[in-house]
This record gives C-alpha cells, sequence and structure tokens, in this order.
C-alpha cells in the first residue's frame, strides 16, 4: 500500500500535469474550437464568445481546486492540516465547485431548451449530478475536519 508520503509525492505529480492540460484547454482548445463552431455552422457563431467565456470560466473553476488541493498537501507535509488556514483552502474549494455547478446549471437550462435530441441534456446532467455530490461531500468534508481541529486544539490545550 502507498505510504502517506508517496501519495502526496504522486498527487502532487498529477495536479501538476492537471493544471497544465487545463491551461492548454483554456488558452488554445476551448477557443480553437468554438471558432472552428462559428466557422462550420454560421447561424450558431453568435454563441462563440459566451460559450468562450463560459468555458473558460469553468476551467478557472477547476483550477482553484487544483491550486487549494496544492496548498492543502503542502499543510499535511508540515503537519498543519488541522489548523484554520486549511478552512480556507477547503472554502475556496467548495465556493469554486458551487459557482461553477451554478454556472453549468444555466448551462444546462439553455441547452435542454434548445434541444432536439436527449444525449447532451443527458450527460450534461450526469454531470451536473455528479457537481452536486463532489459538492455536498466537500461540505462534510469541510464539516469533519473542522470537527477534528477543534478536537486537535482542544487535546493541545490538554497537553
Amino acid at each position: 500500500m502507498l505510504s502517506e508520503r508517496w501519495a502526496v509525492a504522486l498527487l502532487r505529480v498529477f495536479l501538476v500535469l492537471l493544471f497544465g492540460i487545463l491551461v492548454v484547454f483554456q488558452t488554445l482548445s476551448l477557443p480553437g474550437q468554438f471558432a472552428y463552431m462559428a466557422e462550420q455552422s454560421p447561424d450558431e457563431a453568435y454563441l462563440r464568445w459566451p460559450l468562450t467565456a463560459v468555458a473558460v470560466f469553468l476551467v478557472l473553476c477547476v483550477q482553484v481546486v487544483v491550486v487549494s488541493t496544492w496548498r492543502l498537501l503542502t499543510l499535511v507535509r508540515k503537519d498543519r492540516i488541522f489548523s484554520k488556514a486549511s478552512l480556507a483552502w477547503v472554502d475556496a474549494i467548495v465556493w469554486a465547485i458551487a459557482v461553477a455547478w451554478l454556472v453549468f446549471l444555466g448551462l444546462f437550462v439553455y441547452v435542454v431548451t434548445g434541444a432536439d435530441d436527449p444525449g447532451a441534456p443527458m450527460l450534461m446532467l450526469l454531470m451536473l449530478i455528479s457537481g452536486a455530490v463532489l459538492g455536498l461531500l466537500m461540505v462534510v468534508m469541510r464539516a469533519l475536519l473542522r470537527r477534528a481541529t477543534t478536537l486537535r486544539t482542544d487535546l493541545e490545550a490538554v497537553i
């Protein structure tokens, strides 16, 4: 089984890779994809910039989660995870997920109102439910972290 040290190191490698891929998507792939869409479907060209903005914003929310996770890993390494600083980073994750979920919900409503094929709305619904589960899981994890932080503070006061 992986030790905590190796798991943290491996997770950091994957976070760097994920962040790099997200930057490529944010700066090259998504704007290029929507420009191509506008060229291929001139009747939908008016969606190019709004969709680009929404997609780049959603990627930015994921980047906030990546950076916050990195900071939490730093606190784990320094054995300071049970501190008020960790709660701030978990709050950043919760807020990023919540804001991204709300924006995606708006996009979902827009797509559903004009959809003639159930494929895209069903995939988006799956993503919405997954995002809700992830967000609520983070709220529960934050509550557990807050309780553990309080218990550790109480224990240190006794010792």
